[in-house]
């Protein structure tokens, strides 16, 4: 077994790409060394608070987490911008930590003096709420924070608008302490997801790829499908899909995994703009891909009060239909480029990288367990993070062992000890016992050849997990002003009588106008505020209209995801433009039509629910919900495979315009759960591959006679 947690040189400073998401790392100055120890400190305090080694209130918990994020983030950005500006974010990042620090002390004055704030209060409060709209806009671009200052706005002038956006008016005092205490504001339900769940999953992810997850990935995906027509773009898929159960962030599986994928498939004949689109494309695709799926999996699962794997169950069908739409796309490219496969003799062994590093998939294997198994997302992303670090300090450990016997034996004593961890070890001790057994590998390495390393690798991985989660929880803070304006105001209902009213005629046209609403919002900003507004406003709409609820969410989840693709922003798009070397507006378009087969699955779901394995539907009614689940599956890859040869304009020989429409109606009426429109749709799909297979056999004929005469 191969020493997965290398020596590893303190980590180089590069640029940060796309919407602020920070992906560079901490020079070796001293201000870089100071924001490690901070980065270092924010995930001891996230492990001590998860772990319940350090117990305090939820309120104090998610102050403290905000008050970090100021801390790091605002120095963080500016560690390449002038003097000036870098002792602003310093004057910043301490008003962040004022603020958190009161919230500590005053905690329980506050909650004796909720609804009689005094001055101090709400100086400190609109400190808050001034640091936060700063952090976003400094880490994620001017967006967010617009789109949350409307709603700001909203508060303190929506009595001056006409009926029905009218409110009654609402004093400064009430709206400060709306969103900077309690917690229906900044420190609502995202803050509090990003302080518990996010932030261990995302430290799991970090010490995943440092232990080499990504180098197995690759090499696996490179085995399947690397010799495979148009192989360079498919391993991108491939690769990508797995690198999604892991890592939830589609810019951060733009930069992991695009820095090789993107060149290999530039080499391989595709041009620049598309290979960038296919890594963007299959990236975004990770927020849905199970276990981890993104940030907003654990936001959607508290909003609506299910535990986690009910959202993973309904998540499953159409996260793999997303990854064979991406597929099947790059395959009609590939052929309509004339694009081959890579030589089978130069690629590795999917076998044999799975034989030489199938421990790497331990403790991946073990939290989608848990999480199957029921346990909270707080307790398996802890058992993930602990076995992840047992297996990186456990490989350095085996490395240096005698013979292969041995090796085997303390891997197994290994297993078998952290398996009695979570079985037999009583709960309140198990926590105490994790950490005792870390301990101990860390002072067996550390007296190791080689072992220091090791140390220092996952001590970098917690620094470098830290600052990953800088994005998603300004983002999480942030977006709790408009849900502090949705539940003062109640603006929420106004926008949902009107959809309502729309749907009333055609539940349809309600659909695109939410798709609409989050691809407009999608422009500007990233996936959770963007789900967590859609799905305030719409989401309880949709289920008036007969929509279940989880399916109304998940709708509004999907179409958050694809609109990250869409121009101006797409913020995967620009991660991939530096790798590609393209603009990132080209690579957006290129992403939007890869990803265009995808766009069918949620209007799928709504009318049969059974595709997100949920109950209801009148297919369920009528045929059981087995065969609903086969047969809505089986109709949802016959309309891709139509959507994806319309748009391509490719099935084994370019297609013509009549064609494409011909593809496209076919495909349209299939999205529906009409008995009529499916039965007009497969009549169609078989008209379609009966007029494309006379066409292809034409081309075909044409050609041989062509090389005849010559």
């Amino acid at each position: 077994m191969s020493n997965t947690a290398t020596a590893s040189s303190h980590p180089s400073d590069s640029d940060i790409y796309g919407h602020g998401e920070a992906v560079s790392s901490f020079p070796l100055s001293f201000e870089g060394k100071l924001l490690f120890l901070i980065a270092l400190m924010f995930s001891a305090f996230q492990i001590a608070t998860a772990g319940h080694y350090l117990d305090l209130p939820s309120q104090v918990i998610r102050a403290c987490h905000v008050g970090f994020l100021m801390l790091l983030g605002f120095p963080f950005i500016t560690l390449n911008k002038t003097a000036p500006l870098k002792t602003l974010a310093w004057l910043l990042a301490l008003a962040g930590v004022a603020v958190a620090t009161y919230q500590v002390i005053e905690y329980n004055q506050l909650m004796l003096r909720a609804g009689d704030l005094n001055q101090l209060d709400l100086y400190m409060g609109a400190l808050c709420i001034a640091t936060v709209f700063l952090a976003t806009w400094f880490i994620m671009g001017p967006a967010l924070p617009i789109i949350c200052g409307v709603f700001l706005a909203y508060c303190f002038f929506g009595q001056y608008l006409p009926a029905p956006l009218d409110t009654r008016g609402y004093a400064s005092s009430q709206i400060i302490e709306q969103m900077a205490y309690g917690t229906e504001g900044i420190y609502g339900i995202p803050v509090y997801v990003s302080s518990s769940y996010i932030f261990l999953f995302i430290l799991f992810g970090a010490f995943l790829e440092k232990a080499g997850m990504i180098k197995l990935f690759t090499d696996v995906s490179l085995g399947l499908v690397g010799h495979a027509q148009g192989g360079a773009a498919k391993v991108a898929v491939v690769a990508s899909g797995f690198m999604g159960t892991i890592s939830g962030s589609g810019v951060a599986n733009v930069v992991a995994v695009g820095q090789f994928t993107i060149p290999m498939m530039k080499r391989f004949g595709y041009r620049s703009a598309f290979a960038g689109g296919v890594e963007a494309t299959a990236s975004m695709g990770g927020q849905i891909m199970p276990p981890v799926m993104g940030a907003v999996a654990f936001i959607m699962a508290e909003t609506l009060g299910v535990e986690y794997h009910v959202i993973v169950k309904a998540a499953i069908i159409p996260a793999v239909l997303y990854f064979i739409s991406a597929f099947w796309m790059v395959h009609l490219e590939a052929g309509k480029q004339g694009l081959v496969g890579m030589p089978k003799e130069k690629l590795p062994s999917a076998k044999n990288a799975i034989v030489k590093q199938w421990y790497l998939i331990i403790p991946l294997a073990a939290l989608v367990w848990l999480l199957v198994a029921g346990y909270t997302p707080l307790f398996a992303g802890t058992v993930g993070l602990v076995f992840t670090v047992v297996l990186i300090l456990g490989s350095s450990i085996a490395i240096g062992l005698p013979s292969t016997v041995i090796r085997f034996m303390f891997w197994i004593g290994l297993g078998l000890i952290c398996a009695s961890l979570v079985y037999y070890v009583p709960q309140h001790q198990r926590i105490w016992v994790f950490a005792g057994a870390i301990a101990a590998l860390v002072a067996i390495n550390f007296f190791r050849k080689g072992g220091r390393e090791t140390i220092v690798a996952c001590r970098d991985s917690l620094a470098e997990g830290a600052k990953s989660a800088l994005p998603v929880g300004v983002a999480c803070a942030m977006v709790g002003v408009i849900i502090g304006t949705m539940t003062l105001t109640g603006v929420a209902n106004t926008f949902g009588e009107f959809v309502v009213g729309v749907g009333a005629h055609s539940l349809f046209l309600s659909l695109v106008l939410t798709m609409l609403t989050c691809i407009f919002l999608g422009m500007g900003i990233p996936t959770i505020p963007n789900y967590i507004i859609t799905s305030t406003i719409a989401g309880p709409a949709l289920e008036r209209l007969g929509v279940p609820l989880i399916v109304s969410h998940m709708f509004v989840f999907y179409f958050g995801i694809l609109a990250d693709l869409t121009p101006p922003v797409a913020l995967a798009c620009f991660a991939a433009a530096p790798i590609a070397k393209e603009s990132g507006l080209k690579i957006s378009m290129e992403a939007i039509k890869i990803a265009a087969a995808g766009f069918v699955v949620p209007y799928m779901a709504v009318y049969t629910p059974a595709l997100m394995l949920q109950d209801g539907g009148a297919l369920a009614q009528q045929i059981g919900y087995l065969p609903a689940v086969i047969y809505v599956v089986i109709k949802a890859l016959l309309a891709m495979a139509l959507w994806g040869a319309t748009v391509i304009g490719f099935l084994g020989t370019r297609l013509t315009v009549p064609h494409r429409l011909l593809g496209f109606a076919a495909a349209a009426a299939l999205i529906a759960a009409y008995p009529i429109s499916d039965q007009i749709g497969f009549v169609l799909a078989i008209v379609f591959a009966v007029v494309v297979w006379r066409h292809n056999k034409a081309m075909k004929s044409g050609a041989n006679l062509g090389h005849s005469a010559a």
